[in-house]
């Protein structure tokens, strides 16, 4: 039985985006963005798509033009109740224009919409339509008089920033908002959390922006959102890498997973491999992960390549190979079957097929 550490998690008021639930006690969410032209409705739509299989709860798209407010109308149109969030700069008319074509979030910052009677007509149409608003403080685009103030981006600046979004929202009686803090600097994005976390009681979507290509940004990232989830602090989270989208909800699973936060699809305990291995370890563990890409089944497999580990670690998942001569496949614990060299990956793939179909029957809801 693998030790688990539950997590307490920051109280933090419930909102919906389109049918998924984001704070109080809902699962982490899962988001990404879309990086196909927007105007380009076929395209985007297939990324989508992709990100949902991947398994992204919620999907933004960036809509900078009334052109794209339309092709976003299509695309929501062919994606039908999948969440998608529209992200606009400054230009009040193109929330107004997603939100009668059934945007299910606007991230907008109301301090930089403009005139008060912009920022009433935006928070009107999001309040009568049941959308909710993402602000969104960035340390590149901090507001000019914040950077004169503290010099440089730093956790108070950020914090400020997004208090003065807050204040307009809170001023026109709209509550139903979540907050991100965004840095490409891990100390700093996580203590702007931390010191907002205690300020408000809305969600807080977590990320370290511009983190970088997909290993160091996967690394910054899991270090980042994994010191504030380990706090409870966090309802939804993207990451954000130079890479293809997909690859951020792969990470976002990840990190957690890691955590127990959630759980999806195989997770693959396996060594590093050495001299001791009686397979190539890294190559099946390659293909393994290529050929199970599809299963969303939570599944917890161990392949470790000799006896040292590997009876200890495959005692304690469902499916686990121990190499040796000949290697050893044991199933809920239990040595099971003998498998050759040439077999392996076959092999494993047809035993945890046939477990996921096993609890899929048990659990067919």
């Amino acid at each position: 039985m693998h030790f688990i550490h539950d997590i307490p998690r920051r109280t933090s008021r419930q909102i919906m985006v389109g049918k998924v639930p984001v704070g109080g006690d809902a699962p982490i969410s899962i988001q990404s963005m879309t990086n196909t032209e927007t105007c380009d409705v076929a395209a985007t739509v297939g990324q989508i798509m992709a990100l949902r299989q991947a398994g992204a709860d919620i999907v933004r798209v960036s809509v900078p033009s009334m052109e794209a407010a339309e092709a976003f109308g299509q695309i929501k149109r062919q994606v039908g109740c999948f969440p998608l969030i529209a992200d606009i700069h400054f230009d009040h008319r193109i929330a107004l224009r997603v939100a009668e074509l059934g945007v299910d979030c606007l991230r907008i910052n109301p301090g930089n919409i403009g005139r008060e009677d912009r920022v009433r007509a935006v928070v009107e149409a999001a309040r009568e339509r049941g959308i909710p608003i993402r602000i969104g403080v960035n340390a590149g685009s901090l507001e000019k008089d914040l950077q004169e103030k503290y010099g440089e981006p730093t956790p108070e600046a950020l914090v400020e920033s997004a208090l003065r979004h807050v204040e307009i929202l809170d001023r026109l009686n709209f509550p139903d908002f979540k907050v991100s803090l965004k840095a490409s600097d891990v100390f700093l994005s996580v203590e702007a959390y931390r010191i907002l976390a205690k300020q408000i009681e809305q969600p807080l979507h977590l990320g370290i922006t511009e983190a970088g290509g997909a290993r160091a940004g996967a690394v910054k990232s899991a270090i980042g959102l994994g010191m504030l989830l380990a706090e409870g602090i966090g309802d939804t989270l993207r990451v954000s890498l130079a890479a293809d989208p997909v690859e951020e909800v792969k990470v976002g699973w990840d990190i957690l997973k890691s955590l127990h936060l959630r759980s999806r699809g195989i997770n693959l305990i396996a060594c590093p491999s050495c001299s001791r291995q009686q397979f190539d370890v890294i190559k099946v563990v390659n293909l393994l992960e290529q050929r199970l890409e599809d299963i969303d089944t939570p599944l917890d497999v161990a392949v470790i390549g000799c006896v040292v580990n590997g009876p200890g670690e495959a005692r304690e998942v469902e499916v686990g190979l121990t190499g040796g001569k000949p290697n050893l496949m044991y199933i809920d614990g239990q040595p099971h079957h003998k498998v050759e060299n040439e077999d392996l990956v076959d092999e494993l793939e047809r035993t945890i097929r046939a477990r996921v179909a096993e609890k899929k029957a048990q659990n067919p809801g």
